[in-house]
């Protein structure tokens, strides 16, 4: 009778989480602990990799000590993290040689134009499915491998070791035993062929990254090493991998191709499940691996859009204007406005996403009149997070040749119905928020259960996903269409004509 729980361990951008389910997918016990951000100059975003697996290790047991189990409880161990963040360490003491440069940082933009300027941005969206930009991983590791001395030549000796998160997380808690990623983390680098799941020698090349500092590319749902550095969690297996947008793909059991989830926190990702063949988007999205289930799986795929500035144009409006004192005001002061006025917001604070691509943009308030109050710039800022997403559905739809039947919702700012309610007017399709809001942690969970034998299949865990809340559109599709125009003319404003 024991074995009856999974630990899911989500290590994101500001802080470390570890959560506790059970066979039915529900919260056992939960434990959340922040850690420092670095901006050492203008662009750069870097944390401490000690604090990455310090806050790990201790939320893991916090969790495991709220559900009052020990080590023979857990059938398996998930993890799942912040993607893209570059780590590089040396195999002999484990020990970092650098900061951790998060996914959020630019520092790499000039290699980045300097190879679109060689011409080779095709063949990396051909190869990888991603654009050329500082955001993924690849630009990352070469950087560090140009400016610590001696380290591209350590790296082809094999003395060092690359990772994303959940390579770092890996070999620490095996002790440095396992050297690997998975499938929808490689996905990210711009290293990995698509096609074949594995790392490109062109690309490697072109780049100037050694093999030998490259992780294992593994699949998502396997058996990759035990616990060994964390003597209360010795022995349980870790059997599950993925980056965070893809779990949370997983856990919204959006397993068909045309399936789709949106999730709602500091910036908005948007993944659309393509099935076992990669889609090539016309339309400026990435094509992306959703996840690999067993070594001898296919590899299946997904869309992806991303919004830089999702919930965190709430924190501005708090932090920076001082309009609300906490972001849960938001949604009352915007109520007061009968409509937007007139007023949109374009939060382009670090330029816009997909699927412009333009780093150069900035925010802009338009539509401003002496009529307007702090209710309409509330109701503009949480109407940008829709209108956002909004485009990211579209550009789907184009590249897919088909209309989503429902989008599936998860993350924060899901909690505010009015922003829910307003995504569903000018999507025209259906906002399903699912009971179980934890998806980034359940579905690596399932991920975990899977390999070890936990749960059976996946048909078997779709029959857990529950909506708790259906919003369906409500204005007339030609106001829809008026909002989104002017939501558009907003944006061009802001877009860099170059």
């Amino acid at each position: 009778m024991s074995r009856k729980f999974i630990l899911a361990l989500d290590q994101g951008t500001t802080s470390s989480r570890s959560l506790v389910f059970d066979r039915h997918g529900r919260v056992r016990g939960a434990a959340q602990q922040e850690f420092p951000q670095h901006f050492p100059r203008p662009g750069w975003v870097e944390h401490d990799p000690e604090d990455l697996w310090a806050t790990t290790r201790r939320t893991a047991l916090a969790a495991v000590a709220e559900a009052n189990l020990t080590a023979r409880d857990l059938a398996a161990i998930g993890l799942t993290n912040q993607r893209e963040t570059t780590l590089l360490w040396d195999r002999r003491t484990g020990r970092p040689l650098a900061p951790a440069i998060v996914w959020q940082d630019r520092r790499t933009a000039a290699l980045c134009e300097k190879l679109r300027r060689r011409g080779l941005e095709p063949l990396f969206r051909r190869r990888t499915g991603l654009v050329l930009d500082p955001y993924f991983s690849g630009t990352k590791l070469a950087w560090l491998l140009d400016h610590l001395p001696g380290a591209r030549t350590r790296a082809a000796r094999g003395e060092l070791a690359f990772g994303t998160v959940d390579t770092w997380l890996l070999w620490k808690l095996t002790g440095g035993e396992v050297h690997a990623t998975d499938v929808s983390n490689a996905s990210r680098t711009l290293l990995l062929n698509l096609r074949t799941g594995a790392w490109d020698d062109e690309l490697l090349r072109i780049l100037r990254i050694p093999r030998a500092v490259l992780p294992a590319v593994r699949a998502s749902s396997e058996v990759y090493g035990h616990v060994t550095s964390i003597p209360a969690l010795r022995g349980v297996p870790i059997s599950g991998v993925a980056g965070d947008q893809q779990s949370a793909l997983f856990g919204q059991a959006c397993f068909r191709p045309g399936m789709a989830k949106n999730t709602y926190g500091t910036g908005c990702f948007l993944l659309r499940h393509t099935g076992e063949k990669p889609v090539v988007s016309h339309h400026q999205l990435l094509t992306t691996i959703a996840w690999r289930l067993g070594p001898d799986g296919p590899l299946e795929y997904a869309l992806e859009g991303s919004v830089f500035i999702g919930g965190a144009v709430v924190q501005w409006l708090r932090d920076g204007l001082g309009l609300i004192p906490r972001s849960a005001d938001i949604e009352a002061l915007a109520a007061r406005a009968a409509d937007n006025g007139g007023v949109y917001l374009v939060p382009a604070f670090t330029g816009l996403g997909a699927p412009h691509w333009d780093a150069s943009a900035r925010g802009a308030i338009t539509g401003l009149t002496r009529g307007t109050t702090a209710a309409h710039l509330a109701r503009a800022a949480l109407e940008s997070i829709a209108y956002q997403s909004a485009d990211l559905l579209r550009a789907m739809e184009a590249d897919c040749g088909g209309k989503l039947r429902e989008l599936r919702v998860d993350g924060g700012a899901t909690v505010n119905n009015a922003l829910m309610q307003f995504q569903a007017d000018l999507l025209r399709v259906p906002v399903v928020r699912p009971r179980t809001r934890e998806t980034t942690a359940l579905g690596v969970a399932y991920l975990a259960g899977l390999a070890v034998g936990f749960w059976k299949n996946r048909a078997e865990i779709a029959r857990l996903w529950r909506a708790e809340r259906t919003f369906r559109p409500q204005i007339p599709p030609a106001t829809a269409r008026q909002l989104l125009a002017g939501w558009h003319r907003a944006v061009s404003r802001v877009k860099n004509p170059g």
